[in-house]
């Protein structure tokens, strides 16, 4: 190597780790100003949550009109802003250029207004868009090069961490919900560290972390791994059906009721009465009653065998709805809840299998492997952590027996790296290489087009000759390169498509 080139590569690798420490110096203010929001919004969720819980019969009849109110508000001030994650989504990934400011008030007023009276709702979806908001405002005002979605990463990252106080599972959960099939390991160093930052201020601001420590395990004999991966894929068709559940029913919803003021207020209607005669508010909020419940160490007795599935859907009919917040604790307290059933089916303790579902049912919906197993470490001690690895593996089974589309706020994602091209040009790449890829196969198979199989229906733009599986993945290369070059013609792509596999 001469010298001229060694030279050049130690500048190259000075500018990329100097920028890597830079990036993570930004992180820890970031972190600081998203943990202060976050720990305000959680103080006031609080409160909130147990005003309404003493005034539950006053609150919850005037459901309806919160829901009315909401809708006006995001109509009126939004500009896009209620798509919410799918927003954060598509600025990092490149179909949008900015997040609105105005998205942190709205998303904030209008949770803290679904939780008041009575909606079943999560907080952290809130969370992680008012981090993405933040922190992609204050990038874009920064003179960094070519950050790409990092500051993204960065605010999803505190957020999270700002509100939940579990910075390494707020870490990798944000990498692996934004950018999936690959780890963004630059972006690894600056989101700990924003993390930490957002963790650190909120506890310093007086938001007290929900931590049990759970002592109660699991022999790892044969008998105890079989009754470990019945409890993985348990938790993982569960959390899987949420998801599937969840972009459905939005879908049906807005399909049956096209107007937004007429579904909020008929669907909110309903929510109410059900909601009250169902233990007068049992399901509404959080559902962080049901997450003590469970982890209390007398969970066979208060909790009741139906509690998950009503969770369960009144979770999914309060968002299909129109109303405000996230999907990750509810999510935890219907696995936590779900493991307590099963922990008397199976003849597990109570608080162990609650312990596993609550990291669990997150992981599978989320579709997300490493940040449940961490949230279960920081949340019950890392002695939980050889048993949750275990259950995970086959959670991660269970995730793609019951792959769906994941839900929005936190649980929403892009479903593979074919998804994320940077450039128009490495889009038409992977459509060529995914074209000559279905070349090769059918001139080494030429009997494929005989074979029996799930195939395309004949109306679809490939025609009824190809197996499901590889148009799937033409239809990632077409779909991405028709996002990042919208000025070809629509046809074109599926008419090479069919010139290249027929």
């Amino acid at each position: 190597m001469s010298e001229s080139s060694a030279s050049s590569r130690i500048k190259r690798l000075l500018n990329t780790y100097s920028g890597l420490v830079l990036m993570g110096a930004v992180g820890i203010p970031v972190g600081i100003i998203v943990g202060a929001i976050c720990e305000l919004f959680g103080r006031v969720l609080l409160a909130i949550g147990a005003f309404r819980d003493e005034h539950i019969t006053l609150l919850l009849p005037f459901l309806a009109l919160m829901g009315l109110a909401i809708v006006f508000a995001y109509r009126a001030w939004g500009k896009g802003t209620d798509r919410g994650m799918s927003l954060v989504f598509d600025v990092g990934h490149g179909r949008e250029d900015a997040i609105s400011p105005r998205l942190v008030p709205l998303i904030m007023l209008s949770t803290w207004g679904t939780h008041l009276f009575g909606g079943s709702a999560g907080r952290e979806g809130v969370a992680v868009q008012i981090g993405a908001t933040v922190s992609h405002w204050i990038g874009r005002r920064l003179p960094f090069r070519d950050p790409g979605n990092t500051f993204l990463l960065i605010g999803m990252a505190a957020g999270f961490a700002g509100l939940f106080r579990t910075p390494l599972a707020a870490t990798v959960f944000a990498i692996e919900v934004l950018v999936a099939g690959r780890m963004e390991y630059r972006a690894l160093f600056p989101a700990l560290t924003a993390s930490l930052a957002a963790s650190m201020t909120s506890g310093a601001l007086g938001l007290e972390k929900f931590e049990v420590a759970v002592v109660a395990s699991c022999a790892l004999d044969l008998p105890g791994l079989g009754r470990l991966a019945l409890l993985g894929i348990a938790f993982g068709m569960v959390g899987g059906a949420f998801a599937w559940c969840l972009a459905h029913a939005k879908t049906f919803a807005a399909r049956l009721l096209p107007n937004p003021y007429i579904r909020v207020a008929a669907m909110g209607l309903a929510l109410s009465a059900i909601l009250f005669a169902l233990w007068q508010g049992r399901y509404c909020g959080l559902g962080t009653n049901l997450i003590s419940a469970a982890l209390n160490g007398n969970g066979k007795v208060a909790i009741m065998p139906w509690d998950w599935a009503l969770k369960f859907v009144l979770t999914i009919a309060t968002l299909a709805a129109g109303y405000q917040g996230g999907e990750v604790t509810p999510l935890f307290s219907i696995g936590a809840s779900l493991g307590v059933v099963l922990a008397g089916i199976l003849g597990m303790p109570a608080e162990f299998c609650a312990a596993l579902g609550y990291a669990a049912v997150f992981g599978s919906a989320t579709n997300t492997l490493l940040a449940p197993i961490l949230i279960g470490c920081e949340v019950f001690g890392f002695g939980i952590c050889r048993c949750s690895l275990l259950s995970a593996s086959w959670l991660t089974c269970s995730t793609w027996i019951s792959r769906s589309t994941p839900a929005e706020a936190g649980v929403e994602r892009c479903p593979s790296r074919w998804s994320q091209p940077e450039t128009a040009s490495h889009s038409e790449a992977v459509f060529r290489d995914t074209v000559s890829a279905w070349d090769a196969i059918r001139k080494a198979h030429p009997a494929l087009k005989r074979n029996s199989g799930t195939w395309f229906p004949s109306e679809s733009p490939f025609g009824k000759h190809v197996p499901f599986f590889h148009g799937i993945l033409l239809c990632k290369a077409l779909e991405r390169y028709s996002s990042y070059a919208p000025q070809a013609e629509a046809a074109t792509p599926c008419d090479r498509a069919r010139r290249h596999i027929r």
